[in-house]
């Protein structure tokens, strides 16, 4: 099935169903898992990079709970957390799929419409017409 999986989370509700769907395809496959967080920085003309509203350690913190979590259930797991800039996860989610030949990419979305998915630009919109693999959304 798929040997390794990419997981992308944020911090919004949906992770926690985003991270117990990968391990559902973890264990059934007996695959690799990668948790990928991602900071998004906005830019600020001239001023550089304005620095997340997001803590580090936070971030951090709920990656290694994650991994720590797929650990216990048996499954080899790594955790990633990175910052990018704002509008550039998608991106940075593909790219990440491709340097850990991961077959399938699960993340979640926040279950805005269609129209709502393009006019703001959802994340998880803009993965799958980039993705070169299958990617699981969950709501």
């Amino acid at each position: 099935m798929y040997e390794k999986i990419l997981v992308a989370i944020d911090h919004s509700e949906i992770s926690s169903r985003v991270l117990d769907a990968a391990r559902d395809l973890a264990t059934l496959s007996r695959g690799e898992v990668w948790v990928l967080h991602l900071r998004e920085r906005e830019m600020a003309g001239r001023g550089g990079i304005i620095t997340s509203s997001e803590s580090e350690g936070g971030a951090t913190e709920a990656v290694n709970a994650a991994v720590s979590a797929f650990t216990e259930a048996g499954i080899k797991a790594h955790g990633v957390v990175r910052n990018t800039i704002f509008g550039y996860a998608a991106r940075e989610i593909i790219d990440d799929a491709k340097e850990h030949d991961a077959g399938v990419i699960v993340m979640g979305t926040r279950g805005r419409g269609d129209l709502a998915g393009l006019v703001l630009g959802s994340t998880a919109h803009k993965v799958i017409h980039l993705a070169d693999r299958p990617v699981l959304v969950v709501r």
